[in-house]
């Protein structure tokens, strides 16, 4: 049972928009982050009465926030981090015929947004210590083809982008970092961006710092690319009424940008709350036999947009979690080398034998800013009951 002294996030939602989830510790915090809401709707007004809709001054903000407080030059606001990774590979040239390199274990959005620029995915297996690609085995699969790598920042935990940028030079190879798990996120002092020709970014509900729908930014020290990006964000037009290129309709609204820029108000408190949390279960978690642990690296800054681990019997354990009000979550039971919409690319189960094992084994544990102590001591507690320890 809980700790008596565990009150709930208090919700100052009206009651018919509160969440009537069966979990009493859940991964959407939405309702209790956003409590704050008539805050956004009172900057909203400027927005409406302005008419300011479409790539207005907020968004010009928001995105000049973004890129200073991660080092970038250029930040480009863009329609999700889905478009975010894909207009980059656009604007780098990428496109049928090519290859691109990028990670079997992540969410089928990094594997789409190439393979929707006609250019084939090419899988690389990631390390069973922190689930991002294996930087050894790149090379392996580079071919004449290849163009590009798509290193994918597992759960904000950011890979060794020096080495894939000594790689991709030695290739002649772009990069563009899937930082959508990354804000805030350091190596080394770096934040993501730093070693890439592009960093893609989600502000996605269910994201660190997010927003009431869709949307998604772009970093880059490029200004060639930088305003190549703006081009291809907004059919390509250089003003109202000149278009040098056909391209698509992927900005980020004026409306998401002023949520956007509430939360970043929030950020600090919300990363430190993650790492704080995640922290606190490596704890109490690290003495169960059952379980196997990330290490953590003293220079790496992870920012645990998941606090994932390797487990026994995961599928029991999930059922047995649930059953306990606790929303245990699989990412993700199915890599996607293994996918029906990889089935074209000929891979089989074997040949990326580490995502495959992580895939039968990992699970997720909810540690946003809103979960108390007392309810990482019932996950530890539920934890432990289950596996007799």
């Amino acid at each position: 049972m809980l700790d008596s002294s565990f009150q709930p996030v208090k919700n100052f939602l009206p009651d018919q928009y509160l969440d009537s989830s069966q979990f009493k510790i859940n991964h959407n915090y939405l309702s209790s982050q956003f409590s704050d809401y008539k805050e956004i709707l009172e900057e909203l007004i400027e927005v409406v009465v302005t008419n300011d809709f479409t790539l207005g001054s907020k968004v010009d903000q928001f995105e000049s926030k973004f890129a200073n407080f991660h080092n970038s030059r250029f930040g480009i606001g863009v329609g999700s981090g889905t478009d975010a990774i894909f207009l980059s590979l656009k604007a780098l040239g990428i496109g049928p015929g090519d290859e691109v390199i990028t990670s079997p274990f992540t969410f089928f959005a990094t594997v789409g947004a190439i393979a929707t620029t006609g250019a084939k995915p090419v899988f690389v297996d990631v390390e069973l210590d922190g689930f991002n690609i294996d930087i050894s085995l790149i090379e392996s699969v580079i071919t004449s083809k290849t163009r590009a790598i798509v290193p994918v920042h597992w759960a904000g935990r950011i890979c060794n982008m020096k080495e894939i940028r000594a790689l991709a030079d030695y290739h002649n190879l772009v990069v563009v970092e899937d930082a959508c798990h990354a804000v805030a996120a350091t190596r080394d002092g770096y934040f993501a961006g730093q070693f890439s020709d592009t960093a893609c970014f989600s502000l996605h509900p269910l994201k660190n710092l997010n927003v009431w729908g869709d949307g998604g930014i772009i970093l880059t020290n490029s200004e060639e690319i930088a305003s190549r990006l703006r081009l291809l964000r907004n059919h390509g037009l250089i003003n109202r009424d000149e278009c040098v290129e056909f391209a698509y309709n992927s900005r980020l609204d004026t409306i998401q940008a002023v949520i956007g820029g509430h939360l970043f108000k929030k950020l600090p408190n919300i990363t430190q709350s993650r790492i704080t949390n995640s922290m606190y279960l490596d704890s109490q978690l690290k003495s169960v036999n059952q379980l196997q642990l990330n290490t953590r690296q003293k220079n790496i800054k992870e920012v645990f947009h998941l606090y994932s681990f390797l487990c026994k019997d995961r599928d029991g354990l999930q059922s047995f979690l649930k059953s306990e009000g606790i929303d245990a979550k699989i990412h993700y039971p199915i890599p996607l080398h293994l996918q029906k919409a990889a089935r074209h690319l000929n891979y089989k189960v074997g040949d990326l034998p580490v995502s495959e094992y992580i895939s039968k084994r990992v699970i997720s544990l909810p540690v946003h800013e809103f979960i108390t102590k007392p309810q990482l001591d019932f996950m530890v507690q539920m934890i432990r009951k289950y596996y007799g320890t």
